[in-house]
């Protein structure tokens, strides 16, 4: 996720931009718009400002700035300016270093990285002029998204269409992720994940476990490691790498991963997404139990296990500030995860029906984040977007609540 300062100037493919912004934002940035005069001829700041649930900027001097340092501000408060679309005018201002609105003033007193997606008639774009605005930019170290050939507006065809918003979305991603650039939203956050099956052992041959591969546990454990926060991941046997920046504590047993999860604590933010086993044998064997005549089924007599997500969620001096349960349903999926989330006391809870088909052990999932609020459905998702959303809405939470948050470092 990142902070984006998105700069929109006054071209018809302006029209673009909700789409751009509705796309960002639901891939976990936050974007803050500034639009140029000529701009607010093609889109509007409200509804601008609807998509990006932020107050859009006209002006290098306004009512609500005091200190009029605007295009200082924003600049600074944002990790990656990005013009699109850019027009010949704003390009050569750019390349000259003119400074006569709010827009151009932002990109010359810029720090950050400044990415441009042109757009404009393929002759203008083919001129002396714009070629060389153009050459000294990128010697200024402004990075292109280059525009494409097709039909332009004016029903010409040739080059000068500004690239598309999910492929400016995509080199944005690439290009934060390859610089580093990317804000880190959770950085002091300490986090518990529990993932994976456990298994509670009969004899030392034969043991009672479960389906779940851990994908989506490791998914999430690597997602809140990329946001900066420093990550515990308690998992039982998998076939599974460790993500990166994440440290895995590995376990067998229910009791096992419930002593590892509570010296553990204190943590912020604790999900359960383990499939921990309900029962264990009461009594385990020393030796292989051996199948003969008078063997009875009494020797699998059943006790139950330590409830993880029930002990994390109860009321204590290191009850973390949020606990996220998990909830494999076969029916009424929204229905019983509600009744789990009152009676073990979570505040969160994801319910996901293992009744589709291939879930175990599959890349994708079908998932119903249930919070206070809301209940927001992502159906047969890749796991790893299921887990970059729930990092947003715990970033998102934290950043709301602003409890004791344990600072690390």
């Amino acid at each position: 996720m990142a902070k984006i300062l998105l700069i929109v100037t006054g071209s018809i493919a302006a029209v673009k931009i909700p789409d751009l912004i509705r796309r960002a934002r639901e891939a976990g940035h936050d974007v803050t718009c500034v639009l140029t005069k000529s701009a607010e001829e093609f889109v509007t700041s409200h509804s601008l400002a609807y998509l990006s649930n932020n107050k859009v900027h006209h002006h290098t001097f306004s009512a609500d700035d005091e200190t009029g340092m605007a295009h200082i501000n924003l600049s600074r408060d944002n990790d990656i300016i990005l013009v699109a679309p850019a027009t010949a005018n704003f390009l050569a201002k750019m390349a000259n270093g003119l400074c006569d609105d709010l827009a151009s003033t932002i990109c010359l007193a810029s720090n950050k990285p400044v990415v441009v997606a042109p757009a404009m008639n393929t002759e203008m774009l083919n001129k002396p002029a714009t070629k060389r605005n153009i050459t000294q930019l990128k010697k200024d170290n402004i990075v292109f998204i280059e525009p494409t050939s097709g039909k332009l507006a004016c029903g010409e065809e040739g080059f000068g269409k500004m690239a598309e918003p999910e492929n400016i979305l995509t080199f944005l991603n690439v290009f934060l992720k390859h610089t580093g650039k990317a804000s880190k939203t959770l950085r002091g956050v300490r986090c518990l994940i529990t993932s994976g099956p456990t298994r509670e052992n009969i004899d030392p041959v034969r043991y009672i476990s479960n389906y779940s591969s851990g994908k989506q546990g490791y998914a999430i454990a690597a997602s809140l490691a990329e946001e900066g926060a420093e990550v515990y991941l308690v998992s039982g046997p998998t076939e599974l790498k460790t993500p990166d920046n994440v440290k895995l504590i590995s376990v067998n047993s229910a009791h096992e991963m419930h002593n590892a999860c509570m010296k553990l604590l204190p943590v912020d933010v604790a999900v359960c997404a383990a499939a921990v086993a309900d029962w264990k044998p009461k009594n385990v064997s020393n030796q292989k139990i051996k199948k003969t005549a008078d063997t009875q089924i009494q020797i699998l007599s059943l006790i139950e296990n330590p409830d993880i997500l029930y002990e994390l969620s109860r009321p204590a001096k290191n009850r973390p500030t949020l606990v996220i349960g998990f909830a494999a349903e076969t029916e009424h999926l929204v229905e019983n995860a509600l009744v789990k989330m009152e009676r073990k006391g979570c505040d969160w809870i994801v319910a996901n029906n293992v009744l589709e088909d291939d879930v175990f052990g599959s890349d994708k999932n079908s998932v119903c984040i249930i919070t206070k609020d809301k209940q927001e459905f992502l159906d047969n998702k890749p796991k790893e977007e299921i887990a970059g959303k729930l990092t947003e809405l715990i970033s998102e939470y934290l950043a709301k609540s602003k409890k004791n948050i344990i600072k690390i470092g």
